[in-house]
């Protein structure tokens, strides 16, 4: 089979979904990346990825250009002939199903989180529901990466329940995230890494950090992570300048490969509002970090509270602190046990080939279906 992938960047594709694509290829299928052109789209050419560029602006709506994107993936598609198309995030779910609708292609939709549109109830949440209501009745399979969205989507009517599924978020690649032992002898360190927009709980972190430096906890906190300022919600440059010149913050930029940051780590950290299943942390996780993350969908799943990590309450700096200085205190045999517990728990629930297991298994079924 021809098989498309779509997502809202090349890096995306790369960097989390390279161990489907080689097991589709292995099965004999050819696989066709589209997305918008990066740094990583020679890598996918290398891989033996076909390659179309097309023009997608992932922050927020624009009636126009979200329209004139339903229009290029439809000539894509249709240029293309792909027997089935796989989509990842919010706009190759809702316009790339449209357009693959109008050419009868088959499609595999994954909610890899709701993004901001649903934390705030409004006009805009009302249209993209109505978006998603419309799009994912033409779609044959929905993958949802934690039991919550899939709750509300059910509830909304957004979908109907056979059309469902949970995966364990993108699955982490457990033989290049493998346990390291933490070092011992330096200040206790936490990191959080994230994108730097306000809906990544970043102002809690350096509100919580900013209290736990006047109360002289002899910790590092360290910042990683791409400035965003086309995002409306990103948080401006100037901002992050006084925090580094406050000395409030290690900002340590961003990088191609987060293992050499999370080694030196004691503590990953991840205030987030909402989450699909957070990389991040699974990849914290992977390398046996203990976790700090808010009580909310996505998170959840990954930290258990006492167990791998501790769960702070959304939007509360002061709750926040007090998880991140109770972790500092912790004796190391049990800060010990929550690397031994975090790495069992993604080994257990979390596995790659979990996630690549279920899209074989969906596609011998549409492939079935359709002889």
């Amino acid at each position: 089979m021809r098989i498309a992938i779509v997502l809202n960047t090349s890096w995306n594709i790369y960097n989390f979904r390279l161990g489907l694509i080689k097991s589709l290829q292995n099965q004999g299928h050819e696989v066709v990346a589209i997305a918008p052109e990066d740094e990583f789209t020679p890598r996918l050419i290398e891989h033996g990825c076909r390659y179309y560029p097309v023009k997608m602006d992932s922050r927020g709506a624009n009636p126009i250009r979200d329209l004139a994107l339903t229009v290029e993936l439809y000539t894509l598609y249709k240029r293309i002939k792909p027997d089935v198309i796989l989509h990842f995030t919010i706009k190759p779910n809702i316009y790339g199903t449209l357009a693959a609708a109008w050419l009868k292609i088959p499609v595999v939709n994954n909610v890899c989180g709701l993004g901001t549109v649903f934390l705030k109830k409004g006009l805009i949440s009302k249209v993209a529901m109505a978006l998603y209501r419309i799009s994912f009745r033409f779609a044959q399979k929905v993958f949802f990466q934690n039991e919550d969205d899939l709750k509300l989507f059910l509830e909304n009517r957004l979908v109907k329940q056979d059309q469902t599924d949970l995966v364990p978020g993108s699955g982490i690649d457990l033989k290049h995230f493998v346990p390291v032992p933490r070092k011992q002898g330096k200040p206790f360190t936490f990191l959080l890494i994230s994108r730097l927009i306000t809906d990544k709980g970043i102002l809690e972190y350096v509100e919580a950090v900013e209290q736990l430096r006047k109360e002289g906890i002899p910790a590092r906190y360290q910042l990683l992570g791409a400035i965003d300022l086309r995002h409306k919600r990103g948080i401006p440059k100037t901002v992050i300048d006084q925090w580094i010149k406050a000395g409030t913050i290690e900002y340590l930029g961003t990088t191609k490969d987060v293992r050499s940051f999370i080694e030196e780590a004691d503590c990953i950290v991840l205030p987030s509002y909402r989450e699909g299943t957070p990389r991040t942390l699974l990849e914290a996780a992977g390398m046996g970090r203990p976790l700090i993350a808010t009580d909310v969908p996505g998170c959840r799943q990954v930290v258990e509270h006492g167990k791998n990590g501790l769960l702070c309450k959304m939007k509360n700096a002061e709750d926040l602190a007090s998880k991140m200085r109770i972790m500092a205190g912790l004796p190391e045999e049990v800060l010990h046990q929550f690397s031994i517990n975090a790495r069992k728990k993604v080994e257990q629930e979390f596995d790659e080939s979990l996630v690549i297991s279920k899209y074989l298994q969906t596609l011998s079924s549409i492939t079935s279906q359709s002889a």
